[in-house]
């Protein structure tokens, strides 16, 4: 029987990742841009399929790796918005995207800090919400998603196991607290129906009720 670490190998290469999305993990690499894992991509965009998500809210754009893994799996009309207070990385994201020929009303990129941009998005309007940013303000996020999505949306939040750390209850760090924390309240929460899965460094999903 393959060991955990074989397992896990085997899952991350199950799916070949694309040339344009090869190029942004390069450049995600390049700007110091956490992209999501070849797994953790493939989910995202099986979700967005099955979802028939035609409208993606994303926290943390990065260089596009997770846009583009996304936006193969929205329909074709589907747009996906994704916010990021880097500049450097919605530029690299557009160049992404224009690689892939993605169509620029598929997307929107809005600069700025999530908590302030988030009170100005439509209450009911989307039907997944990435969060991929600043772990610490995740719990903040999670309070916008659920005025955000509408019944039968969902949230997908990546790194949630956060290096393997939140399984140990020895590690105490901040961020491996909040990660602890957001991954027992979709489990408690009667908002939600959630499942964690892991892929890459852990995909927590939540189906709003």
């Amino acid at each position: 029987m393959a060991d955990k670490a074989q397992a896990w190998v085997f899952v991350e290469d199950y799916i070949p990742e694309s040339e344009p999305v090869r190029e942004a993990r390069a450049a995600a690499v390049e700007l110091g841009a956490d992209p999501v894992s070849p797994g953790t991509g493939a989910a995202l965009r099986m979700l967005a399929a099955v979802a028939g998500a035609k409208a993606v809210l994303e926290v943390g754009t990065g260089a596009g790796v997770s846009g583009l893994w996304l936006l193969d799996g929205m329909p074709a009309d589907g747009v996906l918005t994704s916010i990021d207070s880097e500049v450097e990385f919605h530029k690299q994201a557009r160049r992404a995207f224009t690689k892939a020929q993605v169509s620029p009303q598929r997307t929107r990129l809005i600069a700025g800090r999530a908590l302030d941009v988030l009170p100005r998005m439509a209450v009911g309007g989307y039907d997944m919400m990435v969060l991929d940013a600043d772990v610490q303000e995740t719990p903040e996020y999670l309070d916008h998603a659920v005025r955000v999505l509408r019944p039968g949306g969902f949230i997908a939040f990546v790194h949630a196991l956060w290096g393997d750390q939140v399984a140990d209850p020895a590690r105490r760090d901040s961020e491996t607290v909040v990660c602890r924390e957001v991954v027992r309240f979709l489990a408690e929460s009667p908002d939600f129906t959630p499942a964690l899965l892991p892929v890459g460094d852990g995909l927590a999903v939540a189906v709003k009720r």
